[in-house]
């Protein structure tokens, strides 16, 4: 799917569920990893991933397109458009859109814990994937001051 299809697919779904028009860009971002989609505040276009259309398909974009709409719709209603507000979970139920999008991909990667930041006074044992200054934090059994050693063999997480 190009573009131009997917602008006229979100301009269709956005007549056809919102009985309003979208008059702003619709575009496929091929750097969104986590995410099926969003919708841009300042220039009120929409992203989405091209990836959830290959791997899951026409509807899972559709629903994510619905989705995206609503933030979109409300936004300029000037009504609540984020996820934890009323207005959106309402309108998201009456348009089927979908609430999360299914997982893209292999999923992602565990980096392995590289350090461990260890308490001077009770020897409580913190394991940590990136290196970190100790004297800015103490231990949260007893307070006491921590050091950090890097691990010989990083462990799995």
């Amino acid at each position: 799917m190009t573009d131009q299809e997917l602008q006229k697919l979100v301009e269709d779904i956005s007549s056809e569920f919102f009985t309003v028009p979208f008059r702003h860009e619709a575009r496929f971002n091929s750097r969104l990893r986590t995410t099926g989609g969003r919708y841009l505040l300042r220039s009120h276009d929409i992203e989405l991933n091209p990836k959830h259309l290959q791997e899951h398909g026409r509807e899972e974009l559709v629903a994510i397109i619905k989705h995206e709409l609503c933030h979109y719709h409300l936004h300029l209603a000037k009504r609540g458009y984020r996820h934890a507000d009323r207005d959106f979970q309402v309108l998201l139920k009456q348009v089927g859109g979908s609430r999360y999008c299914q997982q893209v991909g292999e999923g992602r990667t565990r980096l392995p814990y590289r350090y461990e930041l260890v308490c001077k006074e009770c020897g409580m044992s913190y394991k940590r994937k990136r290196k970190m200054n100790p004297s800015r934090y103490r231990c949260g059994r007893c307070s006491g001051k921590l050091k950090l050693r890097e691990l010989k063999e990083p462990v799995s997480s």
